[in-house]
C-alpha cells in the first residue's frame, strides 16, 4: 500500500482541520481594526470562549506528548499534576482574572510587560519583563514544536525535519493573519478536540493494559512496585518542583493571562473560571496516568517518555487507524492551541514594549504590520532550535515556567493586590530570580530541592523588602484601581 492510501485519514481531517483554520484567520481579519483587536480581541470577548481558549492554550502536546507519557518513569507521584493543574486555574479565574481585567483596561495595557511598565513606572523593568517573556517563549516553544515533530515523524512516517517545517507554515499563516480572535476562535474548536482525544487515548490505553485493575499488577510485581513510592524516580521535592513550575504558569505566564485582558466584564469571568476549571479537571485526570498504564504496554526499552503517546497511537495494536487518526489530528490542534498563543504574545511583546519605545511615533497601522512580521521571524527561530532541541519536553516547559513563576509572581499577583512597589523591586526580583534559576544546580546541596522553589523565594523576599524601604509608584489611576 502507498503512503497515501495508508494515511488517507489523518490526511483527509487534517485537511478538513486546516481549512478551519483558515476561515477563522479570515474571520479573525475581518474584525481587526487594529492593535486592541489584533492582539487582546478588542477587550469584548464570551466568558465561554475565553475559558475554552485558556485551557486549549495551555493543553499542547505538552500535555498530550509530554505530560501524558511521563508518568512512564516518574510514577505514581506523577498524578498529582492534575490536581495542581485545577487548582492553579481556579486561582488564575477567581484571584487573578477580575483584577488584571480592570487594571488593564485602566492603564490601557494590552501586554503583560506594558501593565508592569505602567503599574511600577518603569520603562526599564517593561524591557525586561519582554525580554523574559521572550526568552521563555521559545523554550516553550521548542518543546511543543518537539512534541509535534515527534508524534508526525512516527505516525506518519515523514522525516522529523519535514514535520517541523509542516507545523511552521500553518501556525505562522493563520496566527500572523487572524491575530487573537481567530486565535480564540480556532482554540475553540481545538478545546472540543482534546477533549474528545483525552477520553479515547484513555480508554484505548486502559483497555490496551488489562483494564483500570492494571495498576495493582504493576503496584504487585516487584520490577515496577517502585513506580509507586513517594520517590520513584526522583525526590520528591523535586517532582513538586516540576509539577509546580508546569501549572502556576496558569497565573503568570503571558499567553494565559492575555485571556483576561480580552474578558468583556466580571460576568465573563466568573463563567470563564468554571468552563476551564471543569476542562482541566477532566482532561488531565484522563491525560496523566497515560504513562504509568503505559509500563503495561511497554514493559521497557522506552527511555524517551516522549515517545509514549506516538508509539501507542503509531502501533496499530491499541487503537484503530480511524482513532489513531483523529487522536493525531487532535493532538495537532494542541500544538496549535499553545503555539499560536505563545507566537502572538511573543511578537506583541516585541513590537509594543520594545521596538515602539525607540520608534514612538510608528502609526498603529506599521504596527500591526511589524507585528505580523514578528509572528514568522520567531516562529523560524523556535522551529530552527527544535530541529536540536536543548532537552526533553517536560524539561524544557519546567524550566520555562520556572522563569515565569520567579521572575513574575511578585510584579503581578502583589502588582494587582498590593500597592507598594517600584521598578526598583521588580527589576531585582527579576535578576535574582533569574540567577538562582541558572546558578542553583551548581551549588553541593541542590539535588533534594527544584530550583523553582528558591527563585521564587529570593525573587518575591527581594520585591517585599525592596517595596517596604522605598517610595512606591503612585499615579492618580493607580489611586483610583486601590481605592476600588
Amino acid at each position: 500500500m502507498t503512503w497515501m492510501g495508508s494515511n488517507w485519514p489523518a490526511l483527509f481531517l487534517m485537511a478538513i482541520f486546516i481549512a478551519l483554520m483558515v476561515y477563522h484567520a479570515w474571520v479573525g481579519k475581518r474584525r481587526t481594526r487594529g492593535l486592541v483587536d489584533y492582539y487582546v480581541g478588542g477587550r469584548s470577548m464570551g466568558g465561554v470562549a475565553i475559558g475554552l481558549s485558556f485551557f486549549a492554550t495551555y493543553s499542547s502536546t505538552n500535555s498530550f506528548v509530554g505530560y501524558a507519557g511521563q508518568a512512564y518513569s516518574y510514577g505514581a507521584p506523577w498524578l498529582l499534576l492534575a490536581p495542581s493543574a485545577v487548582m492553579f486555574s481556579l486561582i488564575a479565574w477567581h484571584w487573578i482574572a477580575p483584577k488584571m481585567r480592570e487594571f488593564a483596561a485602566s492603564l490601557n495595557s494590552i501586554t503583560i510587560p506594558d501593565f508592569i511598565g505602567f503599574r511600577f513606572g518603569s520603562n526599564k523593568a517593561r524591557v525586561l519583563a519582554s525580554l523574559i517573556t521572550i526568552f521563555a517563549s521559545l523554550l516553550y516553544m521548542t518543546a511543543v514544536f518537539k512534541g509535534i515533530g515527534n508524534l508526525l515523524e512516527v505516525f506518519l512516517e515523514i522525516p522529523y525535519e519535514v514535520a517541523i517545517l509542516l507545523v511552521f507554515m500553518i501556525v505562522v499563516a493563520y496566527t500572523a493573519v487572524g491575530g487573537f480572535i481567530s486565535v480564540v476562535r480556532t482554540d475553540v474548536v481545538q478545546a472540543l478536540l482534546m477533549i474528545c482525544a483525552a477520553v479515547l487515548l484513555f480508554r484505548g490505553t486502559v483497555q490496551a493494559a488489562g483494564g483500570i485493575g492494571a495498576l495493582s499488577i504493576l503496584r504487585d510485581q516487584p520490577e515496577t512496585a517502585g513506580l509507586f513510592s513517594w520517590n520513584a524516580a526522583i525526590p520528591l521535592p523535586v517532582l513538586l518542583g516540576i509539577i509546580f513550575a508546569g501549572t502556576m504558569k496558569l497565573i503568570v505566564e503571558p499567553r494565559q493571562l492575555s485571556r483576561f485582558y480580552a474578558l468583556e466584564d466580571r460576568r465573563a469571568a466568573r463563567r470563564g473560571m468554571w468552563v476551564a476549571t471543569l476542562a482541566f479537571l477532566f482532561v488531565y485526570s484522563l491525560l496523566v496516568p497515560i504513562g504509568l498504564y503505559s509500563r503495561r504496554i511497554f514493559p521497557e526499552g522506552m527511555e524517551d517518555t516522549d515517545r509514549i503517546v506516538p508509539a501507542l497511537l503509531a502501533g496499530g495494536d491499541v487503537f484503530s487507524p480511524a482513532v489513531g487518526a483523529f487522536l493525531m489530528v487532535a493532538m495537532i490542534a494542541a500544538a496549535m492551541s499553545s503555539l499560536d498563543s505563545v507566537l502572538l504574545v511573543t511578537a506583541s511583546t516585541c513590537e509594543r514594549d520594545i521596538v515602539s519605545l525607540w520608534r514612538p511615533s510608528l502609526s498603529e497601522s506599521a504596527s500591526l504590520r511589524s507585528t505580523r512580521l514578528y509572528v514568522g521571524l520567531f516562529a523560524l527561530i523556535t522551529a530552527l532550535i527544535a530541529l536540536d532541541p536543548p532537552g526533553g519536553i517536560v524539561t524544557l516547559t519546567a524550566f520555562s515556567g520556572s522563569l515565569y513563576a520567579a521572575c513574575f509572581f511578585p510584579a503581578i499577583v502583589l502588582g494587582l493586590y498590593w500597592s507598594r512597589g517600584n521598578g526598583t523591586a521588580v527589576i531585582t526580583s527579576f535578576l535574582l530570580g533569574i540567577a538562582t534559576l541558572f546558578l542553583w544546580d551548581y551549588l553541593p546541596f541542590a539535588g533534594g530541592l527544584h530550583k523553582v522553589f528558591p527563585a521564587l523565594f529570593l525573587s518575591l523576599l527581594a520585591y517585599v523588602i525592596l517595596s517596604l524601604a522605598s517610595s512606591p509608584h503612585r499615579s492618580p489611576e493607580l489611586e483610583r484601581l486601590f481605592d476600588a
